[in-house]
């Protein structure tokens, strides 16, 4: 794997599997939980996204990011996908178990957001930084008050996966031949247009580390008599936020309750209001043939869901930090990196807030002789 300038991968054996972490040469391993940010990556990506904000970030902090079961250079083990993301939550919870890191700030991307979310219901964390997270309900078939379309989430899991894509990604395509080439799909779906990075190549190498063996990626289907005809099945990364096994709402009932800092991309074209990965939505523009309508299968209101979710959240006293991210995409850490930065050191307390409202200026007129 390409390793930017200061940063180092291991594999850390659990009790779980082998999972591959990044680490900053130069991070203590003695450093305190409050000064220790954990990142996770989404779907058909790994932990190379996170080089750049890792190398931002000051040195007196202690930096890792973790590649899930399937992805970059841990074990490609299958996923149960009837956990949720329970498997890759225990995954991580094993990793920060063996490397001696009790608590830390957590920091998740996509289905990662969905992953450390699923941590905190389960152990305790110091804070949340959600980054255009999954719903809280899942990814599709669901109502704005996350209730279910149909008994069994016909239009969601695997069998939405573009079998061309899927196909590239095992043959290793790193080219722009095709709308269905990962370097494609990046360019469209992952960030907003205008963004150009030098390091795109290693982007698309993440990608490419997406395991698409059997119980990886995308996972299986099964018939369903609703529309359009297949339904998430049993293991698999799509599977695991179908809405019958995904539900991460839960934590606005949390006793002890972390702060959450939710940063997202106003432009995001995968977790929306309006996702063109959302095949009701998909439906609803024409592209998949036959749609039933909006009674039937409306597109679902994913960032809706979670703003009325983490409004709950903070009515029962936690704290929310709501960071929209003018003209980004869905990886405002690649395309915004000073706003991400400076949203991620100030929710840890690693900076100062600004006082709000501001306190009361003086202005001070010079003359020109002055």
């Amino acid at each position: 794997m390409t390793l930017f300038d200061g940063i180092s991968a291991r594999l850390v054996d659990t009790d779980r599997l082998s999972v591959n972490v990044l680490e900053r040469t130069g991070d203590d391993p003695a450093t305190s939980p409050e000064h220790t940010v954990v990142f996770v990556h989404g779907n058909v990506s790994s932990s190379l996204f996170w080089q750049e904000i890792m190398q931002d970030l000051p040195s007196d902090l202690r930096v890792l990011a973790i590649d899930l079961r399937g992805f970059g250079g841990t074990e490609h083990m299958p996923v149960d996908a009837t956990r949720g993301v329970r498997d890759f939550s225990d995954d991580v919870h094993a990793a920060l178990e063996a490397l001696g890191i009790p608590t830390a700030h957590l920091v998740g991307w996509s289905m990662g957001g969905g992953v450390v979310m699923q941590y905190a219901l389960d152990h305790p964390v110091l804070s949340l930084t959600l980054q255009s997270p999954v719903s809280p309900f899942g990814f599709g078939g669901t109502r704005r008050d996350g209730s279910r379309l149909t008994d069994d989430d016909a239009g969601t899991g695997a069998g939405g996966a573009n079998p061309d894509f899927v196909q590239r990604l095992t043959a290793r395509d790193t080219t722009d031949a095709a709308p269905t080439s990962p370097r494609s799909v990046f360019r469209s779906g992952y960030v907003a247009a205008g963004y150009a990075s030098e390091n795109e190549d290693v982007w698309v190498e993440s990608m490419l580390s997406t395991s698409t063996a059997g119980g990886n990626y995308p996972g299986d289907a099964v018939a369903s008599p609703n529309w359009p005809g297949f339904a998430p099945g049993t293991i698999g990364v799509l599977n695991t936020m179908a809405p019958r096994y995904f539900d991460v709402s839960g934590i606005v009932d949390l006793a002890q309750k972390p702060p959450i800092l939710w940063i997202y991309g106003t432009a995001d074209a995968i977790v929306s209001d309006a996702s063109f990965y959302d095949l009701n939505h998909l439906g609803a523009l024409g592209v998949i043939p036959d749609w039933p309508g909006e009674d039937v299968a409306p597109a679902q209101p994913m960032v809706s869901q979670t703003r009325d979710v983490l409004t709950a959240y903070a009515a029962k006293g936690g704290e929310v930090t709501e960071v929209p991210v003018e003209g980004a995409g869905h990886a405002a850490h690649l395309e915004r990196p000073a706003a991400f930065r400076q949203a991620l050191l100030t929710h840890i307390g690693y900076v100062g807030r600004p006082a709000d409202p501001a306190p009361p200026t003086e202005a001070i007129i010079l003359r020109s002789a002055d």
